[in-house]
């Protein structure tokens, strides 16, 4: 699943990996039940409903999108930890290299397992990997019960607000 990245993001959106889907179109957030491109425009980040083979526009907006685990599965769970921490390997890598001024992991338990921060909770963290600050957000596939279309935007918008504010402001 190639990774949709440009140096010098605003935020660098991780999802936790491909469904079958995105992974036969070579589309993040490809299942037409996942809320993440909703979301995404409901708080500001874009102009418009993106589709998913649209994906090729957020580099313009500063976003990009990559995944904690390459491998691709029907549900998340099918992962395992040792998956997980190996994917957070290679992301803290990636980042190294990107520099994006966020990074937005979707996904609190994939989080949890890829950094080993067991009593991490949706938003801003701690941990900064280089100069790269990171959040985590809701999970935005539809088998999230917890979180509503609506709140979740209203998560990723606070997330949108502090990748607007200057570094050091």
């Amino acid at each position: 699943m190639p990774d949709v990245v440009a140096d010098g993001l605003r935020v660098l959106f991780c999802g936790i990996n491909p469904g079958l889907l995105s992974a036969a179109t070579g589309h993040h957030f490809a299942r037409p039940g996942n809320r993440f491109w909703p979301v995404l425009h409901l708080s500001g980040f874009t102009p418009r409903l993106l589709k998913p083979s649209e994906q090729h526009e957020l580099p313009s907006y500063g976003l990009g999108i990559t995944n904690v685990v390459a491998r691709a599965s029907a549900r998340a769970d099918e992962l395992s930890a040792e998956e997980y921490r190996e994917g957070g390997r290679l992301l803290v890598a990636k980042v190294a290299r990107l520099k994006p001024r966020w990074l937005a992991v979707v996904g609190v338990t994939a989080y949890r397992t890829a950094f080993d921060e067991r009593k991490a909770r949706v938003g801003p963290q701690e941990r900064a990997l280089g100069g790269t600050r990171v959040w985590v957000l809701p999970n935005p596939s539809g088998l999230n019960a917890h979180w509503t279309a609506q709140t979740m935007a209203e998560e990723f918008a606070r997330l949108r607000v502090a990748a607007e504010e200057r570094p050091g402001a």
